[in-house]
């Protein structure tokens, strides 16, 4: 009995074990609150009591800072189109003027309140609380917001990427899209860059405002930069009086629109080249299903050397298994278990205010281990439920998509703006989400009202009593909104009203996203066309040289033989001269000649496949729709017909 008290004791002087407190969660601390029925033993990781709370106001005050100071400077520094230092800096204070103002009023609203609340004196514990209090409510709003999207979207989406059939058509429906911003973006490109070249032509190399010229020619892609070369003359003298020159402002936008047409225009083409290889795969796919050999065949194979996990361990009847067989039904499973995982969120966000009885069933889960100082258990449970919820909300993040002003890229594609945006929605959002699982498990007395010892993280949040009506009424009910986001997520009505107002959203039923399927699958035909023959060409090109060598280094070496025994037989009689000379000049048969000639001219033809049509009369009478051939005459144009 002394040996359980004394444990007791030592459980309950603890403030706080490691682990749980880094994880926001402080579940170390769920100790303190039961009755003790066994031996409470000293956790491996124990942190010493107080240094719990210094590490979390470290991070939570830096975190703060960088969402409401650094970070929203930083991305007009990113984005403005100074050529200086001093001059980004300038350009980004004041367009962070209303931003920061927008704090101020509403701290100041919040502070107004306090000093005419009779029951208050204001001190600067209180002031502290307020801030948290409204840097806090805001992140609760895009919480809930972003977690009931995640929660539905989430197993949808899984559930859907089972399916290859909907996948396809969905690829479809995106790359016409894609196409069209892709052509969208190429024009945009084009159109800057006929500004740069004509504020280029006017500005010469003596000018003052030369050297910002300079600074925009070196953003630009380097075919355009050899272009703006090849034109210009920079010997010639300006002249102030004859010309107007735009001035140092003008220039700034300039620069400005540079750097996000080319960023744009590299973007685009990536993602067609990405999205291009999830379509034939998702073809070849489509095909290997009515396999009979259960081995795995790739329409374009790899270029590149297999290594030894796709000899040994991926092979191709692995990979048909993994493909036709296994993958989709792994993808169901995880959907159903991730739907499990929603619904008990869902519950439990609109129960969580509970406490006699206990609905939430996050708390229950947590109190049925306080009974036996499961540690580990506890542990476990506070993590696999913190990283769902962080993988709803944040995967939400990475779905947003505001036209071109913020949108996360795949495969280093994202601008510094939208990075640093993605930042800022971290930052907010980490706070109240810690917030919010501490009331899922009756943790945060400020919900629960219930007397408990304090975790590291709700001691520096502060009392929320101080805004009683946010302690009391917000943060308790705002949460059940879940419940209706959730089911409009369901039924796709965000999507819907888009689509009403003119966003081309894909839909099951609309006329608008079967044609745009239709569009994106010939997009996709041509590109497998266009591939296909630049594979041949290289196959028929890799033949010729097996079998005959590298013909231009041998009628190369032969002339030059040729070109040595005529000069050394010049010195000799006439008719010996002559007979020589036709001996050595004859390098082979006419034939042989005549295959020479005929592979020294089939040089490869740059062509645009939207040329080629499969119409066979188009093709028979060498007329094509549309393409521009850089390289070619009537005399080449069936160079390989007869190979």
């Amino acid at each position: 009995m002394e040996t359980s008290r004394s444990s007791s004791a030592w459980c309950c002087s603890a403030r706080c074990w490691p682990g749980t407190c880094a994880s926001s969660s402080s579940s170390s601390c769920l100790w303190m609150s039961a009755r003790v029925r066994t031996l409470c033993h000293k956790p491996w990781s124990y942190i010493p009591d107080g240094i719990m709370p210094v590490f979390w106001r470290v991070v939570y005050w830096t975190s703060q800072c960088l969402t409401w100071l650094l970070l929203p400077f930083m991305q007009s520094y990113a984005r403005s189109g100074g050529f200086s230092i001093t001059g980004k800096i300038k350009t980004a204070l004041i367009e962070n003027a209303i931003y920061y103002g927008t704090y101020l009023l509403i701290f100041g609203s919040l502070l107004i309140y306090v000093a005419v609340h009779p029951e208050l004196r204001l001190s600067w514990y209180e002031l502290q609380t307020i801030g948290i209090t409204a840097a806090n409510t805001w992140g609760l709003f895009l919480l809930v917001l972003l977690l009931g999207y995640g929660l539905v979207e989430i197993p949808r989406s899984y559930w859907n990427s089972s399916r290859h059939g909907h996948l396809l058509v969905k690829t479809y429906f995106k790359a016409s899209k894609l196409m069209t911003e892709k052509a969208d973006a190429e024009e945009n490109l084009e159109d800057v860059m006929e500004e740069v070249r004509k504020v280029s032509e006017s500005i010469k190399y003596n000018h003052p405002l030369r050297k910002y010229i300079d600074t925009i020619l070196r953003k630009c892609p380097l075919d355009y930069q050899e272009k703006m070369g090849r034109n210009m003359d920079d010997y010639e003298d300006f002249d102030d009086k004859q010309n107007t020159y735009p001035t140092e402002k003008s220039l700034v936008k300039l620069h400005k629109q540079v750097i996000y047409a080319v960023q744009r225009h590299n973007r685009t083409r990536v993602q067609w080249q990405i999205l291009l290889q999830q379509a034939i795969h998702l073809e070849d796919v489509a095909k290997n299903e009515t396999s009979s050999t259960h081995q795995f065949v790739h329409s374009f194979p790899s270029s590149e050397p297999a290594g030894w996990f796709s000899r040994y361990i991926y092979t191709p009847t692995v990979e048909w298994y993994w493909e036709c067989f296994l993958k989709r039904w792994f993808y169901r499973l995880l959907s159903i278990v991730l739907t499990l995982f929603s619904v008990v969120v869902v519950w439990s966000e609109c129960t969580f205010f509970s406490t006699r009885p206990v609905l939430s069933l996050f708390a229950i889960f947590i109190q049925l281990a306080e009974r036996d100082y499961n540690y580990l258990y506890i542990e476990m449970a506070c993590f696999i439920t913190i990283f769902f919820l962080c993988t709803c909300v944040y995967s939400t993040v990475f779905r947003i998509r505001v036209f071109n002003y913020y949108y996360l890229a795949s495969h280093h594609q994202t601008d510094a703006y939208s990075l640093q945006f993605s930042g800022m929605l971290f930052c907010r959002l980490t706070p109240p989400l810690c917030l919010n699982f501490l009331g899922l498990i009756h943790m945060d007395s400020a919900i629960s009202h219930q007397e408990k010892l304090q975790t590291a993280y709700t001691s520096i949040m502060g009392s929320m009593r101080v805004l009683s009506f946010i302690a009391n009424g917000f943060y308790i009910y705002y949460p059940m909104l879940i419940v209706i986001l959730c089911i409009a997520t369901y039924f796709s009505l965000g999507t819907r009203c888009l689509n009403l107002l003119g966003f081309q959203q894909f839909m099951d039923d609309s006329e608008m996203t079967s044609d745009l399927i239709d569009e994106g699958k010939e997009l996709i035909r041509r590109e497998k066309r266009k591939r296909q023959r630049i594979e041949d060409g290289e196959n028929r090109r890799r033949e010729w040289k097996e079998r005959y060598g590298n013909p231009r280094e041998d009628y190369a070496a032969r002339n030059r033989s040729s070109h040595e025994m005529k000069e050394t037989s010049y010195s000799d009689t006439v008719s010996s001269s002559n007979s020589r000379q036709a001996k050595y000049s004859r390098s082979g048969s006419r034939a042989e000649r005549d295959r020479i000639e005929l592979l020294q001219d089939a040089e490869p033809l740059d062509f645009n496949a939207e040329a080629l049509t499969d119409d066979p009369l188009d093709a028979e009478s060498g007329r094509h729709s549309g393409g521009r051939y850089l390289s070619m005459s009537s005399s080449r144009s069936r160079i390989f017909d007869d190979i």
